[in-house]
């Protein structure tokens, strides 16, 4: 073989050697981030010793890091106690009487009549009865027994009005419930109630509001695990929808504060530690979460975490950046939506709101 062959093979070796090297280091920096294993705990006898200043020997305490909303943000005061059925309310629902002349009905009787369907077209439709023991209205229970009776349509959700096809389909569903149980229903009348809808509809239009800030990738995407690893970080747990993770309520049943979303495929993927995801959404669905929540405030705060502990940048819809100063301008508005509801008594997170705003 001629030095010029060997030359070339020799060449051609360290061509074919810096391809594959490049594939390889192309390959791993193109490669999902991974979850790392959390850091086990140091054994009591190996404890870490931090410098303090002297004479702080005995009292220094080392503070690591951490979003804790309950330590980091003050409260305003307590939420409310979630209610398990929320009671009908003349404000957003059609409500109509249900005389019993002076008859008790048992709840059971009440509970077995009920109609199979709790739906008058988008509306939910509801029954209450006047507990004869304690003078309450409502949900009827089985063993408790009723005086008086009502029934109730929602004026509007998210879906929209009620219209006048869903309320003669109401009249319809409750004159046949009242037949059922022996009582004599009353009306109020149609274009009245369809007039209340409309308007009340336009009011939640004018003051719906459902936040929500990108988290996009600056250079090296995201694996399903990775994302998890971080927010649960934060203190957001796995929905039950693939992709999705809940911030709880401080209160056991209410709505959680936040929640953060990323596509459902990759989480889904035969292979998810390799399935690459360039951005996350984090939610604020702001009628539905009581204000005491501070829900806001640890919605920046999350988006500002996750994005220094996963190099991403914080965006809107459109994939325009967020300055803080932006971010705070967003807070005041909201601040003074907060106030609106309140005083239209639709504070939000409340069973009222939560209806009107679903």
């Amino acid at each position: 073989m001629s030095s010029l062959q060997v030359g070339l093979a020799v060449a051609g070796g360290l061509i074919l050697g810096g391809v594959i090297a490049y594939n390889t280091w192309n390959a791993r920096r193109n490669e999902p981030r991974q979850a790392q294993p959390d850091e086990a705990p140091v054994a009591a006898g190996d404890a870490r010793v931090e410098p303090a200043i002297e004479g702080d020997m005995a009292t220094a305490e080392r503070i690591e890091p951490s979003f804790d909303a309950a330590a980091s943000l003050p409260s305003l005061g307590p939420l409310p106690v979630p209610e398990k059925r929320p009671r009908l309310d003349a404000l957003i629902d059609v409500i109509a009487p249900i005389a019993l002349d002076g008859r008790v009905v048992s709840g059971d009787a009440l509970l077995a009549a009920l109609p199979v369907t709790r739906r008058v077209g988008s509306k939910p439709f509801a029954v209450e009865g006047q507990n004869e023991q304690s003078g309450a209205w409502e949900y009827p229970v089985a063993g408790q027994r009723y005086t008086a009776l009502q029934a109730g349509v929602q004026l509007a959700n998210r879906t929209g009005a009620l219209n006048e096809i869903e309320y003669s389909e109401f009249v319809m569903k409750t004159q046949q419930y009242a037949d059922t149980v022996g009582g004599a229903p009353e009306f109020t009348e149609m274009l009245h109630e369809v007039a209340r809808a409309r308007e009340l509809d336009q009011f939640a239009g004018q003051h719906d509001a459902q936040l929500g800030f990108t988290l996009r990738a600056r250079a090296t995407a995201w694996s399903p695990g990775f994302i998890q690893q971080q927010a649960a970080r934060l203190g957001f747990v796995a929905g039950v929808i693939p992709g999705r993770m809940v911030l709880p309520s401080r209160e056991p049943g209410l709505p959680p504060v936040l929640d953060l979303s990323f596509d459902p495929r990759a989480a889904l993927s035969e292979d998810p530690a390799h399935s690459a995801i360039k951005e996350v959404t984090l939610n604020l669905d702001v009628p539905q979460v009581h204000r005491n929540e501070q829900p806001f405030a640890r919605l920046r705060d999350a988006a500002f975490a996750l994005a220094e502990s996963m190099n991403g940048v914080i965006t809107d819809d459109a994939g325009h950046a967020l300055q803080p100063a932006m971010i705070d301008t967003i807070g005041a508005d909201l601040e003074r939506l907060y106030d609106t509801l309140d005083a239209h008594d639709l504070a939000a997170g409340s069973p009222q709101a939560r209806r009107l705003f679903s």
